[in-house]
């Protein structure tokens, strides 16, 4: 699982800090950033999820990648966003 923080539509809810704050700490003003890459250990995936449901503004988004096979040449990667 990999995910992205857009941190100009967060309005300081707070409640992915709750649910993972290692993954989306506060800052002084109680608005998240994105700790890391986005890449999401295994582990994780069930807070982080959780993170991304209860965010009211939507401001967490789930990366997901996918190959597909290019007629002219090797395989690429297309990212598709999506919110379950």
């Amino acid at each position: 699982m990999r995910v992205k923080l857009d941190r100009t539509m967060c309005d300081g809810f707070g409640l992915c800090a709750r649910h993972a704050p290692e993954y989306f700490p506060l800052d002084d003003w109680g608005y998240a950033s994105l700790h890391g890459d986005g890449n999401v250990a295994e582990a994780d995936e069930p807070a982080v999820k959780r993170a991304l449901l209860d965010c009211p503004v939507h401001a967490i988004i789930e990366l997901r990648t996918r190959q597909t096979t290019s007629a002219t040449g090797p395989p690429t990667d297309n990212v598709i966003l999506r919110r379950e």
